[in-house]
């Protein structure tokens, strides 16, 4: 088979950021747990924990080791995790915000160091009590691509529901620009510190996009599936496969449609775009419902006209945005279908895999009735824990996991504040767990 215009694997990881005022957290040196660090002591492991980009390999390990030191805490009861709750809250609260207007580069000029303005972004919509929050993904290529472009064509329609919007420009201009360069990591960068600016429900995040920016709301918003409510791509599409050179669409590029079973899609195309053919999207319209009878979800519209070229919908992007405007997202859905494709994003719901194996095809499912997890996966599951709390299954009571069939645990989920630091990643308390348990056999640790 072959792709066209594949993306290339997305294994490589940003640059840190630091906030002001936490970098001395960082000179408390390797962790070595001797005995049980004081509550001084685990607040600066949470603290480092938080500020230490666990995208590149590096943070990653020293993150592995701040945990370490931070499983020698006690088991929290109730009110010990309502204190440390509001701690991590605080942390958040502490880094990096955005600009709430105008035309801004989140890693400004700094020239001690020499280093470049990078990260352009622009701000526009309702700043001031915005009810949800849109990226606007600009168009482009190879060359070409201005986040101004996104901005005016968005700003105007997310005004009037309500939504804040931030428009990104890629950091380098390439055919796959939104999932290039550590662009994807800048995204998710701009979507916690905008959280972390306005007072917005982390359920209303949405992706929006023309063109290039459809093909960015489409990869973005499947890879980080567990993070938005909808995606609106107008006249862009996923990479397709083909079933030989010339051949029909048999496919989408790995990552994109099993991971959208709980995030609803409305598709913008016409018939006459010179750019984007019909082709890709009305594919991804299909696999989307075979999808959802092979796995129940991926709710989505599908519209297409004639006429428009590669022109916005009729009704201008307003009238494409009006179809997800009352979408929610479901922070801890029943079922969830997950195919990894980048090294980083390890959770995802309420699972962590700490090496998710790229393009396995995940299916899990909880059973509340009988307190029981169960798990399809096409590829081995080491590595694999279920993330808990009284939204996903009752603590008071043992909890299995199955795998394939066979059970793989059964007993107690002891809350941990090594699993709430872990958890809190990004300024989404939505997505924070308390406990953890396996879900893969013990001979694979």
């Amino acid at each position: 088979m072959s792709v066209a215009g594949a993306m290339p694997a997305r294994w490589a990881a940003a640059g840190a950021w630091f906030a002001p005022g936490f970098a001395a957290l960082l000179c408390l040196g390797p962790v070595v747990a001797q005995k049980a660090p004081s509550a001084a002591e685990l607040e600066g492991f949470a603290a480092r924990y938080l500020l230490v980009d666990g995208r590149t390999a590096a943070g990653h390990a020293e993150r592995r080791n701040l945990l370490g030191a931070l499983a020698g805490a006690p088991p929290l009861d109730a009110a010990q995790l309502t204190a440390w709750q509001a701690r991590i809250q605080k942390l958040w609260s502490k880094q990096r915000t955005l600009e709430k207007a105008g035309d801004q580069w989140f890693w400004p000029e700094d020239k001690k160091s020499k280093a470049q303005k990078r990260g352009r972004y622009l701000v526009g919509g309702e700043t001031k009590k915005p009810k949800g929050l849109a990226l606007a993904l600009h168009g482009g290529g190879l060359g070409s691509g201005d986040a101004g472009s996104a901005a005016s064509a968005y700003g105007p329609a997310l005004a009037k529901l309500g939504w804040v919007m931030v428009a990104p420009e890629v950091l380098e201009k390439t055919e796959h620009g939104w999932t290039d360069s550590g662009t994807e990591e800048f995204v998710l960068d701009l979507v916690d510190a905008a959280l972390r600016t306005w007072k917005i429900d982390p359920d209303h995040v949405y992706f929006v996009g023309h063109s290039m920016g459809g093909y960015g709301s489409w990869t973005l918003g499947a890879h980080h599936a567990d993070r938005v409510a909808a995606i609106a791509p107008s006249a862009g599409a996923p990479t397709p496969i083909f079933s030989h050179a010339g051949g029909p669409i048999v496919d989408v590029v790995e990552g994109v449609i099993p991971s959208l079973r709980n995030v609803f899609v409305s598709i913008y195309q016409s018939l006459d775009d010179p750019q984007v053919p019909p082709g890709p999207n009305r594919a991804a319209a299909r696999l989307l419902g075979e999808a959802a009878q092979r796995w129940g979800g991926f709710a989505h519209d599908y519209w297409e006209v004639d006429g428009r070229g590669h022109a916005e919908p009729p009704g201008g992007h307003e009238a494409q945005l009006r179809k997800i405007a009352e979408r929610v997202r479901t922070p801890v859905p029943e079922r969830l279908v997950w195919q990894p494709v980048l090294r980083w994003k390890r959770q995802f719901h309420w699972l962590w895999w700490d090496q998710p194996v790229f393009g396995a095809t995940l299916v899990a499912d909880l059973d509340r009735a009988a307190n029981r997890v169960r798990i399809q996966c096409d590829k081995p599951t080491d590595g694999l824990y279920v993330l808990l709390d009284g939204r996903v299954l009752d603590l008071a009571k043992d909890v299995e996991v199955e795998v394939g069939g066979q059970q793989v645990f059964r007993g107690r989920a002891v809350p941990s504040l090594a699993t709430l630091v872990r958890t809190s990643d990004h300024p989404d308390p939505k997505l924070q767990f308390v406990a953890e348990v396996p879900a893969f056999t013990s001979s694979a640790k």
